[in-house]
């Protein structure tokens, strides 16, 4: 996995989650829509955000890209992609500060993510998963091409699996 990929757009900034980026992680994991539709985990300090972001660095399967304001380069959010153990293809995911929602970073980063892994990886589908109370990931799910495909159960919580073939992401 290039774990090294980067992308940019007229407004943003994309590149790998560093060490460095753990005073953000820290703000960021402890938002209430993190906690509300992403999960608590435990991040409790910026040194306990340096230690969850080497175990992030540390696996092969895990990737995270921090999103910045091209302007001052302030963080705003993250994109990840996870293959995840109970999933056959891998995962998109994001995540906003909440003073950035509603102005279309998570759509133009997710969607620059996307294009530059599919440009540079040999990807046959991409999937996302949420719960069903997440109507804003939903929408923008839908928004950069993935459709509802199944519901299942995961740690006595009910996912939505979002996906689309990489053929149908192309073209959007």
């Amino acid at each position: 996995m290039n774990k090294s990929l980067h992308a940019t757009t007229d407004r943003l900034s994309i590149l790998p989650l560093t060490e460095n980026d753990h005073h953000f992680i820290y703000e960021l994991v402890n938002t209430e829509g993190w906690l509300t539709f992403i999960g608590n985990r435990n991040v409790e300090s910026p040194a306990a955000a340096s230690d969850h972001i080497l175990k992030i660095l540390d696996n092969e399967k895990v990737r995270y890209w921090v999103v910045r304001l091209q302007e001052n380069q302030m963080p705003l959010g993250v994109v990840t992609f996870i293959q995840r153990d109970y999933l056959e293809h891998p995962d998109i995911g994001f995540a906003f500060l909440p003073n950035f929602s509603g102005n279309g970073y998570a759509y133009e980063a997710t969607k620059a993510v996307l294009d530059a892994l599919i440009a540079q990886e040999n990807l046959s589908h991409i999937l996302a998963t949420t719960i069903p109370e997440n109507v804003r990931s939903i929408h923008l799910l839908k928004k950069i091409g993935l459709d509802f495909e199944r519901a299942i159960e995961r740690e006595n919580e009910i996912l939505h699996v979002y996906g689309a073939p990489v053929g149908r992401l192309k073209a959007i």
